[in-house]
């Protein structure tokens, strides 16, 4: 009400709010997304299949790169570019030339011995070097000299060790990362920022934290997850005019980059005669002695997100509390879990877990959702229950009739693994968790994933540290949980889900701030996200 305090009904109707991710990828992006080596094979495709000229491809990849390096720091008068070797190190040395030619001052910082480098890469050297562009050897300079010259740039270029990097950059690379960060410098990462693997967002030491990141031939799943939204910046997608020329190539793609633009078509427009009986029907089963607010969160983002009724099942003393939150949610104190037996019979999805507790009244509420046949999404207590054996009988069962969204925290517990082993690789972690446990999971973080029980992998691309705030993680299980109960199809529903907490969380953030965002401002902007799309 606020809000429409401020602005007339129609500058609300023509008013279309920013609702990319604060941090992250920009709309405009394709949406597959491939391993770092299916991009090297679709390069290898062109050259070998196509007949294009490597090297004029690498001078394409230059330009477009240093085209980006104006757009984004149009007052730039001087640049250094990091250059390692194979054909990251080669597209540094040619965007050096396109600098030069452009009239700026331009340093090459050499990582690698040229005497080492071959085919285009030993090109791009040549001709950086017949053009006589200064060139400094990083291995023969004191950490002051390095300092020196990066303070000296307005725009350092990295273009050190692309997509083949495995494991933590050593030497003199681990050296000129720290010293990049250091600096106050604009980045600009080539194809990836160096440090971070480019399949699965893993970073295994330190990583050049880039400004932008300029990415070639085909996206990098490891630029949208994991450590990837925090060190890539703005990512600019270049095909290099290959799009028509890979029609033939079968690379299979890895997984498909979703976000608020790209799953809108999936929500039906209302017709004129809708009733509440067409949108479902949630039950949620939450919010143990201590933890009351946990049920709200859930209860309330479900009916802000669409879902025709909403009921909730938590202990009798929050059920005032409810009903002056909310009172519009149908509030039910439940001591013991026969008492859910109507609640789940009306039901059409069931969310249940958050603020559930571990304790009997806990396991009594979580043993009888398992057991129902009804559509479930199950989050926080009921993963931990999940993965402490208490319900070994009921969750070891696979069922398709699941939303699992746990964080990586609850992953690792439900896989048996440690943290560090589920962030290495995520996607393979979300996998494995939809093998073992069945229907839809959607790995929360920073570039959420989520693998469908059809065999599909998604990542929706953005990020909020808005959302690192107790409370978030409900708001998205209501969220699941509303959409559910409007389609039949968990996988769309955990995918539009984790798209509407991020641009929802997005608009908030434009009115508060990252810093000290609630939950319930996230909940609040849900329908303005949902008005602006036409829904």
């Amino acid at each position: 009400m606020l809000w429409l305090a401020r602005h007339s009904l129609s500058e609300y109707r023509l008013s279309k709010p920013d609702l990319s991710a604060p941090t992250g990828p920009g709309a405009g992006l394709p949406q597959a997304l491939y391993r770092a080596g299916s991009v090297r094979n679709l390069d290898r495709y062109l050259i070998d299949e196509q007949g294009v000229d490597g090297f004029e491809l690498m001078q394409a990849a230059a330009r477009s790169a240093f085209r980006q390096l104006l757009r984004r720091w149009p007052q730039c008068r001087r640049v250094l570019v990091l250059c390692g070797a194979g054909n990251n190190g080669g597209d540094g040395y040619l965007l050096a030339t396109c600098a030069l030619r452009h009239g700026l001052g331009v340093t090459c910082l050499v990582l690698t011995d040229p005497a080492k480098l071959q085919g285009d890469a030993r090109k791009a050297w040549q001709r950086a070097s017949d053009q006589k562009i200064s060139m400094v050897t990083a291995a023969q300079s004191a950490d002051t000299d390095l300092t020196s010259f990066l303070e000296q740039a307005d725009v350092t270029v990295d273009a050190m060790l692309g997509t083949g990097l495995n494991g933590a950059p050593r030497g003199e690379f681990a050296r000129v990362i720290v010293l990049c960060n250091q600096s106050a410098a604009g980045v600009l990462a080539l194809d990836v920022p160096s440090g971070l693997n480019a399949t699965t967002g893993a970073a295994a030491g330190d990583v050049v934290a880039a400004e932008a990141t300029v990415t070639f031939i085909g996206l990098k799943a490891g630029l949208f997850t994991g450590h990837g939204p925090a060190v890539c910046g703005e990512v600019v997608f270049e095909d290099l005019g290959a799009a028509q020329q890979l029609g033939g190539c079968t690379e299979p793609v890895l997984a498909t980059r979703a976000d608020w633009s790209s799953v809108t078509s999936g929500i039906s427009k209302r017709a004129a005669n809708a009733h509440k009986g067409h949108f479902g029907h949630v039950l949620v089963v939450a919010g143990d002695l201590g933890f009351g607010g946990a049920g709200l969160l859930v209860a309330e983002a479900a009916a802000r997100s669409g879902a025709g009724l909403v009921s909730l099942a938590t202990r009798q003393e929050h059920v005032a509390a409810a009903l002056s939150r909310c009172p519009s949610v149908m509030s039910h104190g439940v001591v013991h879990g026969s008492e859910l037996a109507p609640l789940l019979a009306a039901a059409t999805v069931v969310v249940c877990g958050p603020g559930l507790g571990q304790s009997a009244w806990g396991q009594q509420m979580l043993q009888q959702v398992l057991a129902c046949n009804k559509p479930q999404v199950l989050d926080a207590d009921a993963l931990n229950l999940m993965a402490g054996g208490l319900m070994a009988n009921k969750a070891s069962v696979a069922a398709d009739n699941r939303i699992l969204t746990p964080h990586p925290g609850e992953a690792a517990r439900l896989l048996g693994c440690t943290v560090a082993e589920v962030e290495i690789d995520r996607l393979s972690a979300a996998r494995t968790l939809q093998s073992r446990y069945g229907g839809a999971i959607l790995l929360k973080g920073a570039g959420t994933v989520i693998a469908s029980m059809h065999g599909q992998m998604f990542v929706a691309s953005g990020s909020n540290p808005g959302l690192a705030t107790g409370g978030m993680g409900d708001v998205l299980a209501g969220i699941a949980g509303g959409l559910w109960a409007q389609w039949a199809d968990p996988a769309q529903a955990a995918v539009t889900a984790a798209a509407l907490h991020l641009a929802a969380a997005n608009l908030a953030t434009q009115q508060f701030g990252y810093m000290g965002l609630q939950p319930t401002d996230v909940i609040d902007a849900l329908p303005r996200v949902l008005a602006c799309s036409g829904r």
